[in-house]
């Protein structure tokens, strides 16, 4: 499993400015909690996809 930035640099530019604003927490969520931190413990949790403001993917790098 791999974690990599959203290949969108001026996405990436956005979201982190959001996230900055936001004292750190996912600018997706209206709740501020550890939980929603970025990164997100639902995208801690994924085993693969993309985390909800399109920041972060995941991608399963296994070739078994």
């Amino acid at each position: 499993m791999q974690i990599k930035l959203n290949n969108d640099k001026e996405l990436v530019k956005e979201i982190r400015k959001k996230i900055e604003e936001n004292g750190g927490y996912c600018p997706c969520s209206l709740i501020k909690n550890e939980d929603t931190k970025c990164m997100c413990k639902e995208f801690r949790e994924m085993k693969y996809g993309q985390c909800h403001c399109g920041l972060y993917i995941k991608v399963n790098n296994d070739n078994g």
